[in-house]
């Protein structure tokens, strides 16, 4: 096992480098720089082209594009991500400030979604053509087709500002002392959010993995022997109706950045979301290769999560 996870690893580093390739291209054929968003038409009418140009070259833009790319390469393999070019702090500071918030945003919705998404799925199979089999085919149907931006303005209309039992958005309530309460209270409504959207996949793969499952012959062998119908379900039936849905979970962490981006513009949340957005509105080019450096290692280390749990889960697999 240590081998393969060792190959594992070796093979990512060529993608990685393809990936921060294909990035820093599409990066550097968008209009405009960092200098330009910075400043208004007036401001460079005022300052002149000269200057502009000075400032481009202080950043290093005047530079080819491959030169650029080499250098910044090179930086990054010595675990050095450069600086904004927007306010000028270095980018892994940036980012360790905002990965905080963006993990734990991440971990409560992946809970949410498992403790929603699952538990329904195998109730579904096991009721089969019940109503709750329909209710939760429905419900998922209408998860899947509902876009994040406008659950999460329902959710804020709702529980915010017609209930009042919510807050609206940020981390803390601005004024009172910290506590894990407020927390807590600031973390559910944008986690419910992105976890009910990562739970209706689950739920109709659940249903399907679990259905396979439970009409094979070992399953009735249990049942032969006496053994309770939860006994079947949970002990014999369930870790192997998990082995697909562990492929679909690991591939849905790279999904929750994804719509994690979204949910916490909406809720003004501080995490890695709301700085991509203001690095592409800033062309804070390392910012936003940094940001994509981290989502191309998370997809990697989930795919390897995934190959990994195959053998925890399944004792027949077994890697050479």
């Amino acid at each position: 096992m240590l081998v393969y996870i060792l190959r594992r690893l070796l093979i990512a580093i060529p993608v990685l480098i393809g990936v921060t390739i294909v990035t820093y291209g599409f990066i550097s054929m968008a209009p405009g720089d960092p200098v330009t968003a910075l400043l208004d038409p007036e401001q460079m009418s005022t300052l002149g082209p000269d200057w502009v140009e000075q400032q481009k070259a202080a950043l290093g833009l005047d530079k080819p594009v491959p030169v650029r790319y080499v250098l910044w390469l090179g930086e990054a393999a010595r675990g050095n991500l450069g600086y904004s070019a927007v306010d000028r702090r270095p980018v892994a500071q940036k980012l360790g400030e905002r990965i905080g918030p963006t993990l734990r945003l991440m971990i409560a919705a992946l809970l949410i979604a498992l403790l929603v998404g699952i538990p329904i799925g195998i109730l579904s199979a096991v009721k089969q053509y019940s109503w709750l089999d329909y209710v939760s085919n429905l419900a998922g149907l209408a998860m899947i087709s509902i876009p994040g931006f406008f659950l999460g303005l329902a959710a804020i209309y709702l529980f915010a500002l017609k209930l009042q039992i919510l807050p609206t958005a940020g981390m803390a309530t601005i004024g009172e002392p910290p506590s894990l309460w407020d927390q807590f209270r600031h973390l559910l409504l944008p986690a419910f959010v992105l976890g009910l959207a990562e739970a209706a996949p689950l739920i109709r793969y659940a249903r399907s993995s679990m259905l396979e499952v439970i009409h094979q012959e070992y399953v009735r062998v249990a049942r032969a022997k006496g053994l309770s119908e939860w006994t079947v379900l949970l002990v014999h039936a369930l870790r192997n109706a998990l082995i697909p849905l562990i492929t679909i979970i690991a591939l849905q962490l790279p999904t929750l950045v994804g719509g994690a981006v979204i949910i916490e513009q909406i809720f003004a949340w501080p995490g890695m979301g709301t700085l991509a957005i203001s690095a592409i509105f800033g062309r804070d080019y390392p910012t936003i290769m940094a940001i994509n450096l981290i989502s191309a290692v998370m997809i990697i280390l989930s795919s390897l999560i995934a190959d990994v749990m195959y053998a925890v889960v399944d004792p027949r697999v077994h890697y050479n």
